[in-house]
């Protein structure tokens, strides 16, 4: 009886949490009020200038993904003012979980739920109340000549980890990969070739329709970078060279 009675319990408990998560899901793809996103400051490699960096931030420096938003979900018909608000939270002192086998579904999938468990307790006591979204940039020092390792969005528990390098030349460059992130909570998709880093035609391209084709002028968000020949494309240097395609935009639930 009373393990019938304490499964019972735990069954209710995850219909609850289950509800909620679709809740916050449904609510941030309406586009009815504004979305709250939250950004925490890691210094991923404990160097000086990563610090000194992460001192000198203020929730300016990521108002160009607001202007970015505004501007792209007006062209598909919503008028919301500031559809993303940006707040800047406290430097996080701990490293997130690191990324298991990606090519294991359990790993990924544990990974997942440790990735959202920590980012509660680490968050948590500084979020009230809290965010519609976190995303934790964990930023390296500049003149590093190592790749970084890739940033991951999640749609449930909306959290976001995103690699990046100190320094103000490379804010425009971070907050497009802010961006990306954060449209992988809301339900975006990628479009572009893990193998090669380029955009998928068409859906990657923000001009598909261009003629001729290359070199594109803008990068699709979920493309990531602006084509420039089939076999060619560069990272753009901040939000303006970027737009939401029209697959992006129905995944976001910007159309029908």
């Amino acid at each position: 009886m009373f393990k019938a009675i304490r499964i019972a319990v735990l069954l209710l408990v995850l219909f609850f949490v289950s509800l909620s998560t679709w809740l916050a899901q449904a609510r941030s793809t309406n586009w009815n009020d504004s979305l709250w996103v939250k950004i925490y400051p890691i210094n991923a490699d404990g160097s000086t200038s990563s610090s000194n960096y992460i001192t000198s931030l203020r929730a300016d420096d990521f108002a160009s993904i607001e202007a970015f938003v505004a501007r792209e979900i007006g062209k598909y018909g919503h008028s919301l003012s500031r559809p993303v608000r940006m707040e800047l939270g406290k430097e996080i002192r701990e490293q997130p979980p690191a990324v298991g086998d990606q090519h294991s579904v359990f790993s990924i999938m544990f990974w997942s739920l440790k990735m959202r468990w920590w980012a509660g307790s680490v968050a948590g006591p500084q979020d009230s109340p809290r965010p519609d979204v976190r995303i934790f940039v964990r930023y390296h020092a500049p003149d590093d000549l190592f790749v970084l390792e890739n940033s991951v969005g999640l749609q449930k528990g909306m959290v976001g980890v995103v690699n990046a390098r100190a320094g103000r030349r490379n804010a425009g460059v971070n907050n497009v990969i802010i961006a990306h992130e954060f449209l992988h909570t809301l339900g975006a998709t990628d479009k572009y070739d893990p193998g090669t880093g380029n955009p998928e035609f068409p859906l990657g391209y923000a001009e598909p329709d261009r003629t001729p084709r290359y070199p594109q002028r803008f990068a699709e968000v979920m493309g990531g970078r602006i084509p420039l020949a089939a076999d060619d494309a560069k990272t753009p240097a901040s939000l303006d060279a970027v737009v939401i395609g029209s697959l992006t935009a129905a995944e976001i639930g910007l159309t029908k």
